[in-house]
């Protein structure tokens, strides 16, 4: 008849039984396999033991109705096309029927013509949706695995952003990749969803990228800055920025590289943002770089170590710093759940 033929099995369903013969009768001369069923119960039984490509069912039927029976198979056989199969000429019922999900509608008494034109556009209509289905799911996986490989490109990248950050400043080494473990394990514990995690620990692992455009000197010098030389290193959230804007992140890690010195008071830089105008992974950066940058050590002063970096927090707690951001890092250190690894160098 032209059309696939590969996936040709019926099920008619009528409880007169002189229909289902001639109804069987008619898709055999059209190549198609079927197999009748008198009620709902015995289809019911047929379709878990087979599959079958499309379904003519009678409207009246001894038991359940074959409504019922259409709208379970559209249901829990979404790949069966369906037909019809009615001895009421209303248009109303045949509105009903294309609202439930039916591809056609047939009034008995039928002609042979009207069945091969319904069964045949049944699966014409089926075959299209079917390939419909798999070429939406096979681009979904596309999607996916493209999207995947991205984010290992990106993680690649970021990293790669990290080591050369941390090459210029011997002191410092370290200090982004343990930043962004207690980032992450923060974010964690705050309920944040593996996506969301992934951006906060992204964003701690180049959040001094701006440190770039300082000069190395400043960076190691062991003793305290002049305010010109302050005011290089305070123009380093500003750079990171800068770099980071014009590339495309799934997270907004550039905004967060921005505001990772901005505090609750507004006494922050370099915006001097406060409260809800700084992004909550911000505040979150703003603790987590705070506590390791205190625990550690720093050419200008020895380790104060984690104790004092955790009064810092506890004493400026919804003043400098978000107060449920503080209470969750003091959690993870005293519950043991968080730990800083320190490298060779630090």
């Amino acid at each position: 008849m032209g059309e696939d033929t590969k996936r040709n099995k019926v099920l008619v369903v009528d409880d007169d039984a002189s229909i289902g013969r001639i109804l069987g009768h008619i898709l055999k001369k059209m190549d198609r396999e079927c197999v009748l069923a008198s009620c709902a119960e015995e289809a019911r039984l047929l379709l878990k033991e087979e599959t079958f490509d499309l379904l003519l069912c009678d409207i009246h039927l001894p038991g359940e109705s074959g409504i019922d029976l259409v709208k379970n198979v559209i249901s829990a056989y979404p790949d069966t096309a369906i037909i019809i199969v009615s001895g009421v000429d209303a248009l109303d019922m045949f509105e009903m029927a294309l609202e439930i999900g039916a591809y056609g509608y047939i009034v008995k008494p039928f002609k042979i013509s009207e069945v091969i034109i319904n069964v045949s556009s049944a699966f014409r209509r089926q075959k299209l949706e079917v390939e419909r289905r798999i070429y939406g799911e096979k681009l979904e996986q596309t999607v996916a695995n493209r999207t995947a490989k991205l984010l290992e490109t990106l993680d690649g990248v970021i990293r790669i952003i990290a080591r050369i950050v941390e090459t210029r400043d011997a002191y410092t080494a370290g200090h982004q990749q343990r930043v962004a473990e207690l980032a992450r394990a923060m974010a964690e514990k705050m309920g944040f969803s593996p996506d969301q995690v992934k951006g906060i620990h992204m964003a701690g692992l180049i959040h001094d990228v701006g440190k770039i455009a300082v000069p190395a000197e400043i960076l190691s010098k062991p003793c305290r800055l002049n305010d010109m030389e302050f005011g290089l290193i305070k123009a380093h959230p500003r750079t990171g920025y800068d770099i980071l804007k014009g590339i495309e992140f799934p997270w907004p890690l550039a905004e967060v590289v921005y505001q990772h010195h901005e505090k609750m008071n507004g006494s922050g830089y370099p915006q001097g943002l406060k409260e809800n105008e700084i992004l909550l992974e911000a505040r979150i950066m703003v603790v987590a770089d705070v506590v390791e940058a205190m625990a550690s050590h720093r050419p200008y002063r020895a380790a104060l170590g984690i104790d004092a970096a955790l009064d810092e927090i506890s004493r400026n707690r919804g003043v400098l710093y978000d107060s449920q951001v503080v209470d969750v890092c003091l959690d993870v250190f005293r519950d043991g759940e968080f730990k800083f690894v320190k490298t060779e160098r630090s």
